[in-house]
């Protein structure tokens, strides 16, 4: 099933809360991306009814399987392409702002030679 790249977001920002700080709610999805709240609430009832995503009784947010694959998949690629970017001479501020944007649109060919290259850039 395809996903787009606005739920992609969703999905890698609750992965990136929970790592962070043990937890994710709505709100902090909200907080972290500068969206409203019920535009949250929309799209995490979609996440929910695509089965990426499970809410309990106090709102806590929990990605499935399938949701966390997605979620890690992007997390990877956004920092693999911002690492890469900075090891090509990018301040890291514009680096991770870019790699958000490149990681929905890369091939799985191009990110596979980026990776695989990418230690042959950060050698000192």
């Amino acid at each position: 099933m395809a996903i787009h790249e606005a739920a992609e977001n969703y999905l890698e920002t609750i992965y990136m809360l929970r790592k962070k700080n043990g937890h994710c709610r709505s709100i902090d999805v909200a907080t972290d991306l500068g969206y409203s709240k019920p535009t949250v609430s929309i799209a995490m009832r979609n996440l929910r009814a695509s089965g990426h995503v499970l809410v309990d009784d106090a709102g806590d947010l929990t990605l499935t399987p399938l949701g966390l694959e997605i979620a890690q998949r992007m997390y990877e690629r956004h920092e693999v392409i911002a690492s890469f970017l900075i090891a090509i001479g990018v301040p890291e501020e514009i680096a991770y702002h870019d790699a958000c944007k490149i990681e929905h649109d890369i091939s799985p060919e191009s990110f596979a030679a980026i990776k695989e290259n990418l230690p042959k850039l950060t050698k000192e």
